[in-house]
């Protein structure tokens, strides 16, 4: 049985890998070779705390990835964030790895979103306006700016201290960035991406301008919301895995609306954006074919750098 710890997967994953494992992941999601099973979501002793489970089978990958949320450890200065994922034999079900993902998850998260940009979103787009200001939205804004040439960030914060913090790290990585208010973000912004907690709309849905792309990263449980659903008659809706997407993710709070998933697109199977002016929404629920994809390429890249040794 092979381990990766934090310090190797953080050392391997990359912007670069974590794109085209979940591009696949994406594509293999929409197969008949695939399936993917109900999300668990547990409560842990800690108030708030909580952990995940989400598995899936693929022709060649079976195994699960279990996420935790344990808020009490921001005092003990420890990650409030944990992720390992879990590769079984497809052959006889014996455990054959364990791979310690914290990072990697938000990269793999941030890759979704990247992934649903460059496939959505205009080819011009250039302006980014991002509700949320903790840990996953930097790696969002960093993957974003591989696949489009961002000119400006507008940064969405419930906090004054962490949304001007949140400006002053990306300036330092080389990216424009300045605070805005809700209806100004939108207004200005080519993308938007949402990567919070929220249980309600973050924006009205008539500050939103025809052509935009919407990447809602945040709804990952029953009640969490973040997008109008006045949005939804007029934008052509995309998700990760729809069965989940509808229960879980943002399209839990859609009616009979068409949703698309986008490895229909990636395949060609399906069209995507089909002018300048589409509204295009993409719903990323977290899939477990994400983690397995990912976790096999992390496992790929420490068999050659031991081949090579």
């Amino acid at each position: 049985m092979i381990y990766l710890d934090e310090n190797q997967t953080a050392k391997l994953i990359s912007h670069e890998i974590a794109y085209l494992a979940v591009k696949d992941a994406f594509v293999a999601a929409t197969s008949g070779e695939t399936t993917l099973f109900p999300v668990v979501n547990a409560s842990g002793p800690q108030t708030d705390s909580m952990f995940s489970l989400k598995s899936a089978c693929t022709s060649t990958l079976v195994g699960w990835k279990t996420g935790t949320y344990w808020p009490e450890n921001q005092s003990q200065n420890k990650s409030c964030h944990g992720t390992t994922t879990f590769l079984l034999s497809p052959e006889t079900g014996e455990l054959v790895a364990a791979v310690s993902a914290s990072k990697v998850n938000a990269y793999r998260t941030a890759a979704a979103d990247a992934v649903a940009v460059d496939y959505l979103a205009r080819k011009e787009a250039s302006v980014l306006a991002v509700f949320g200001t903790g840990h996953q939205a930097e790696y969002d804004v960093l993957a974003l700016s591989r696949v489009r040439n961002i000119s400006r960030v507008i940064v969405v914060g419930r906090n004054t201290d962490n949304t001007e913090s949140f400006v002053v790290r990306l300036n330092d990585k080389g990216i424009n960035a300045e605070a805005g208010s809700a209806q100004f973000a939108c207004e200005h912004a080519d993308i938007i991406v949402t990567a919070t907690t929220a249980k309600e709309p973050l924006f009205h849905a008539d500050w939103v301008k025809a052509g935009t792309h919407i990447s809602a990263m945040g709804a990952d449980k029953v009640g969490k919301q973040e997008l109008p659903v006045e949005l939804y008659q007029y934008a052509k809706l995309f998700c990760d895995y729809k069965p989940q997407s509808l229960v879980i993710g943002e399209f839990q709070h859609t009616q009979n609306a068409a949703v698309t998933e986008i490895g229909k697109v990636i395949a060609s199977r399906s069209s995507g954006r089909r002018s300048s002016d589409d509204i295009t929404i993409f719903d990323s629920s977290g899939i477990a074919v994400q983690d397995l994809f990912v976790a096999a390429k992390l496992l790929e890249l420490v068999q050659v750098q031991a081949i090579g040794e």
